[in-house]
């Protein structure tokens, strides 16, 4: 396991001043969206975040535009105090249900359902999810991803008719309500799914999360969700073609491998050789970026997300 890589940010109310801080932060979180709770212990469930029959008067729909709106040193903490309590959250639910077993897969927003992008992905999650817990941060081939690793158990039928039932649907725009209620039509084919994690921001609040996560840890700020999605991620990552917060991606987790030791490093996977080293040449660099360090034999770059698969299977348990 990665455990030279820190996962929480500690935040801790010790006086009678820190605990009114608390107490004002609550209230001003939830003074403002109805069912915010800042000390919460478990993640969201999709339903949690999509509590209403319209996306404006969710859960997760208030919280987006509250963040926008957000103000002031008790809205602030108020959402330091939350991300913290998701935090501490996502260590527990790890240790539970996906210890040593966690794989991310990246890729870009931009893969619509019904594309070939969109059912590759979805391919790749599934072939995933057979031995390893599936995490992901968004829409589009992340979507697709979760979508797998949920069906990585039902027949390959299952998962087949629903890339097509959410093909309708191709995108959350014009319609986030339109694009949940043909998830919901493919979730309905797996009524006994994988266990599989997402964990999206509101700082990108108009992505809306997807349903296809069992579990979802959701952040107020960007940045921390970024570094802790890539810690997380101990049996390694999947990057699927992407475009400028994929290539940031790659190059976050390299950092990380970059000055690890060889039993904390994690693997590395590029699908797509001539995107990675011709659209966007970002191997060329992580190659010579891993050379003559602990991370050299642990990055890959192959065409399928067969071979990704592989990979992945191939590392040892640690």
């Amino acid at each position: 396991m990665r455990s030279t890589r820190a996962r929480s940010v500690v935040v801790e109310c010790r006086t009678d001043d820190d605990h009114a801080l608390e107490a004002g932060a609550g209230a001003a979180g939830s003074s403002h969206v109805a069912g915010l709770d800042i000390v919460r212990s478990r993640l969201y469930t999709p339903d949690e975040l999509y509590d209403a029959p319209a996306y404006a008067d969710t859960l997760d729909g208030r919280a987006y535009h509250w963040a926008l709106a957000t103000s002031g040193p008790a809205e602030a903490l108020a959402e330091v105090l939350h991300d913290q309590a998701i935090d501490t959250a996502l260590g527990t639910w790890v240790a539970e249900v996906a210890a040593d077993r966690l794989v991310g897969v990246m890729g870009g927003h931009a893969a619509d359902r019904g594309t070939p992008a969109y059912a590759e992905a979805a391919r790749l999650g599934a072939l995933l999810g057979r031995d390893h817990v599936v995490a992901t941060g968004g829409p589009g081939a992340m979507e697709a991803a979760n979508l797998g690793g949920r069906m990585a158990a039902a027949p390959p039928d299952a998962l087949a008719e629903a890339v097509r039932r959410l093909a309708a649907v191709p995108s959350f725009h014009p319609s986030v309500d339109a694009w949940v209620a043909a998830a919901r039509s493919a979730s309905a084919l797996c009524p006994e799914p994988s266990p599989s994690l997402g964990v999206p921001t509101w700082h990108y609040g108009h992505e809306p999360p997807n349903l296809f996560a069992t579990a979802i840890a959701k952040y107020f700020r960007n940045a921390l969700r970024e570094a802790i999605l890539l810690m997380v991620c101990d049996a390694g990552i999947v990057f699927l073609p992407g475009a400028g917060g994929t290539v940031q991606e790659i190059f976050q987790d390299a950092c990380e491998n970059y000055y690890a030791t060889d039993d904390a490093v994690a693997p590395m996977v590029l699908v797509g050789r001539r995107y990675w080293t011709e659209e966007l040449p970002a191997w060329p660099l992580l190659r010579a970026l891993a050379r003559g360090r602990a991370m050299e034999a642990h990055v890959h770059l192959v065409d399928t997300v067969e071979e990704a698969a592989a990979v992945i299977s191939m590392q040892p348990a640690r």
